[in-house]
């Protein structure tokens, strides 16, 4: 099976400036100013794209997300990873918006209870953070662990959101 093409386009967002990555089948990866590059694996070079419509949802959807107009996502992902890993990123959608999770209750959530470090390192390698809320996973403690944005970003993003669902912009 040949590769698919990939798009890229960026978005100036309340946390930083995203670089955002399709291909025709679906959002393969939303990547932060310092990410690091090997966390999601990607081809090179990435051909830079305005008009590619997966790309223009999903900058619509975010403009949306930040200006407190949506909650969840609808847009097709081109997800790759381990079976495990896909599990992982798919139950981050049950985390409602506004509210975190620990790692503890992922795991059980996918009915795997003692893999949570597992889950953490998916976490980590999870492609499309603020889409697939990683976000919203934090310590056993409720403290703020881990992000590929980083520790402010994860603050600012639980922030907008619990600023958001306590006063709804209508």
């Amino acid at each position: 099976m040949a590769e698919q093409q990939h798009y890229k386009t960026s978005f100036d967002s309340p946390v930083g400036k995203l670089t955002l990555v399709a291909t025709d089948i679906g959002l393969r990866a939303v990547l932060w100013p310092d990410d690091e590059p090997r966390r999601v694996k990607l081809p090179s070079p990435i051909a830079e794209s305005t008009d590619n419509p997966i790309l223009t949802r999903i900058v619509t959807q975010l403009q949306e997300y930040f200006a407190g107009h949506r909650t969840d996502f609808d847009l097709p992902l081109d997800l790759r990873g381990t079976e495990f890993q896909q599990l992982a990123w798919r139950s981050l959608a049950s985390i409602p918006y506004g509210q975190t999770a620990t790692y503890g209750e992922q795991a059980k959530r996918i009915g795997r209870p003692k893999a949570v470090r597992a889950i953490g390192a998916a976490n980590g390698r999870n492609p499309v953070s603020i889409v697939l809320p990683c976000h919203r996973v934090v310590g056993a403690d409720g403290s703020l662990t881990g992000f590929a944005g980083g520790l402010d970003a994860k603050r600012q993003l639980l922030e907008i959101e619990v600023q958001y669902s306590r006063n709804p912009v209508s």
